[in-house]
């Protein structure tokens, strides 16, 4: 039986694993704080299936990424492959919407379709944002790891991407709202 989920269980599964790595990478170190990581992003995928009997494509892939790139930092004792993971992730999502438009595919729209109606000028619109956005969030975290230490990379991974992607999110509402297709089948941004 599919169960809604609460929005607050929700957050907590999204963000109740980056929460533990930062606060194990605190106590214990980034070793200690990736592996916590890798289990709490499996477990909390685990229980978004129990809950919803299906898996969301966006934490799915997002827990392959810790399990290969956490996987890598603890069976080589090298901190670099997880310093690295946010760069490869935002660059294969930033090349998957771009190619996307250059077939004529829009991706985005193929994710977040059924959560939102939007025209096609509409999704256009995001998708070259949100490529452009996961460009800028890779850039940035090559800048930090390479020219900070560890502490400080943490610290922009918790404290930098997730509040940047946040805001950048909520400063697409007025495109969503603007492009959102009217109840009676016709655009709303006809207007």
């Amino acid at each position: 039986m599919l169960c809604f989920m609460n929005p607050l269980l929700k957050l907590a599964l999204e963000a109740g694993p980056l929460a533990l790595f930062f606060v194990i990478n605190t106590r214990y170190g980034l070793m200690a704080g990736t592996g916590v990581f890798m289990v709490a992003t499996t477990v909390a995928l685990t229980v978004n299936w129990l809950l919803e009997r299906r898996l969301p494509v966006m934490p799915l892939v997002g827990c392959f990424f810790v399990l290969v790139f956490g996987g890598l930092t603890l069976w080589l004792n090298d901190e670099l492959f997880i310093k690295i993971k946010p760069t490869v992730v935002n660059l294969l999502l930033s090349a998957t919407l771009f190619v996307g438009m250059a077939l004529k595919r829009n991706l985005l729209k193929v994710v977040l379709g059924a959560a939102l109606d939007l025209t096609d000028e509409g999704w256009r619109i995001l998708t070259v944002r949100w490529a452009w956005f996961f460009l800028l969030l890779a850039v940035l975290n090559e800048i930090v790891w390479r020219n900070f230490g560890t502490e400080m990379w943490v610290n922009f991974k918790v404290f930098g991407i997730m509040p940047l992607s946040l805001i950048f999110s909520m400063a697409q509402i007025p495109v969503i709202m603007k492009h959102q297709r009217a109840e009676d089948g016709g655009d709303a941004a006809a207007s």
